[in-house]
């Protein structure tokens, strides 16, 4: 891409009056404020606008109470480990996420560090990672799951437990009211962390703000069109004064959660043609008694039902919300054909296109075991989550819980053939010149925004990167270098990003409650 201009204002021949900057961020979620700062470090004298159609920022998919909040490293995560004909279980999906996850670590460390990012506690905190399993046939596949994973570098520590004393002892919310005649085990990791992706994200915005960026709340992005001269025009309707702004830029990310695939289709890239989208929106049971919330110190995943998404693999997750901790149980699937939670009623069908109809037919046909696991999920009664909520939690009550509505996700829907194929994760799509990129889709997600975003700056400005590179190997040591076939830079990474974001559990509490049992 050629050189970039700082914010300014100039007349068109119609007479109206064009807005310029560098950077255009759609969205004011975890990957737009990822990206700004990205750029504003490699970058200092480029203009940033940033456009969020809410009246807030990360009021989507990156609010803490419409996420998991699980710093997604594979350490428990079953989808990320699936098993093999032959009993044997497949880790290259886990190191993959587990790699750029210690990315995200490390980027957020150097933000520390420089003063970008303020005190960790604010947005991540230490707590144990553990996989959840019952019944003999699933104790050896998490067997065989623990001998595949503990002797690798990235998952240090991991334990394996059969053992129903240490069970109650570790988990005694899990433990009470248990028959222990099914057999249980767990995979243990005391690396895992809870994320507040919303407080991560207004962190980073705030210090863009500062840094001169100008983040614009109440700004709905309608259309975008390319130019002539490789530029892009971006429609703006302020939604306070009923004013339709101009923006002409050189660069567009689009980071707006489920309302991309739109946009994206708006561009006319031929990179986004094919693509579909799929709404799945997703429930909580959350708990904050004190007194249940103070026995439970561990995001505890387990396996998914036959036929559901990845994003449905049910856990009891402690959070910790703004300095409070509580107990979230779900996700408890849902459907709607909004593509944001605060989105139409007409997105899904908006978003089928010439190009993208035969993917979507043919996702329809294939995914028959998702279609029946949605409807199941859409009956359930109030006593029915209950009682899913007791494979985990024995002696649950409802009283103590409410049902509270999570975010909305778009499944992609990516073309294979002359049909389509539904992906669970998340796909950059950029257009080849690089002036325009989006993402697409939804879990591991916020976790993997660092690494996401390097790929943006990689794919999109590869005139410039090279030159970019020692100032980004500065924030992420191991660039370009896989951690797993490097133990001793591993070692020194942890223990560094450990410290800086105060992860050490052997001063946590909730290290000291997962392993004492007491309160």
């Amino acid at each position: 891409m050629g050189e970039h201009d700082q914010n300014s204002q100039s007349g068109t021949k119609s007479g109206s009056r064009v807005e310029r900057t560098d950077v255009v961020l759609i969205g004011a979620g975890i990957m737009s404020a990822t990206l700004g700062t990205l750029l504003r470090q490699v970058e200092p004298t480029w203009s940033i606008s940033v456009f969020e159609r809410l009246d807030a920022a990360a009021a989507e998919s990156s609010d803490p109470w419409n996420n998991a909040g699980t710093g997604h490293s594979a350490l428990c995560e079953l989808n990320y480990t699936p098993q093999n004909k032959d009993g044997s279980v497949d880790i290259s999906k886990a190191l993959n996420v587990n790699e750029q996850f210690q990315v995200s670590r490390q980027w957020w460390s150097h933000a520390l560090e420089a003063g970008v990012l303020a005190d960790p506690k604010n947005f991540i905190n230490p707590i144990p990672h553990v996989s959840f399993v019952h019944g003999e046939d699933n104790v050896k596949y998490l067997r065989a799951r623990y001998d595949a994973l503990s002797g690798n570098p990235l998952f240090p520590g991991m334990e394996y437990i059969d053992d129903e004393t240490e069970f109650a002892r570790r988990l005694p919310l899990m433990a009470k009211g248990r028959d222990f005649s099914d057999p249980i085990a767990l995979n243990w990791s005391d690396g895992g962390t809870d994320v507040d992706f919303g407080a991560l994200t207004k962190q980073l915005l705030n210090h863009l703000a500062v840094e001169g960026a100008s983040v614009n709340f109440g700004h709905e992005v309608r259309d975008l069109s390319k130019n002539s001269d490789g530029t892009w025009t971006v429609k703006v309707y302020n939604g306070r004064t009923g004013v339709t702004r101009k923006i002409v830029t050189k660069f567009v990310f689009v980071g707006a959660g489920g309302g991309a695939l739109h946009l994206l289709q708006k561009s006319g890239i031929a990179e986004a043609k094919g693509f579909g989208g799929f709404p799945v929106s997703g429930e909580w049971l959350r708990c904050t008694t004190p007194e249940l919330v103070e026995q439970h110190s561990a995001k505890v995943y387990g396996k998914a039902s036959v036929g559901a998404p990845p994003m449905s693999v049910p856990h009891l997750d402690t959070r910790v919300i703004g300095g409070k901790p509580g107990l979230l149980f779900g996700p408890y699937a849902g459907w709607s054909p909004k593509f944001l939670k605060q989105g139409k009623m007409t997105d899904l069908v908006n978003s089928v296109k010439p190009n993208n109809l035969f993917s979507m037919l043919g996702v329809g046909v294939t995914e028959m075991a998702l279609t029946k696991y949605l409807v199941t999920e859409l009956l359930q009664s109030e006593t029915d989550r209950v009682e899913t909520l007791r494979e985990f939690m024995p002696s649950a009550q409802g009283k103590d819980f409410e049902l509270v509505t999570a975010g909305q996700r778009v499944q992609v829907i990516r073309r294979k053939g002359r049909g389509g194929v539904l992906e669970f994760g998340t796909a950059v799509i950029n257009a080849g010149d690089g002036t325009i990129a989006g993402l697409l889709g939804a879990s591991p997600g916020a976790s993997t925004a660092v690494p996401a975003m390097l790929d943006v700056l990689k794919r999109c400005f590869s005139d410039r990167y090279s030159s970019w590179e020692p100032t980004l190997k500065d924030m992420v040591p191991s660039l370009g270098t896989k951690l797993a076939e490097n133990p001793r830079l591993f070692d020194e990474i942890w223990s560094h990003t450990t410290r800086v974001l105060q992860l050490d559990t052997t001063s946590a509490t909730g290290r000291q409650v997962a392993h004492s049992g007491t309160v």
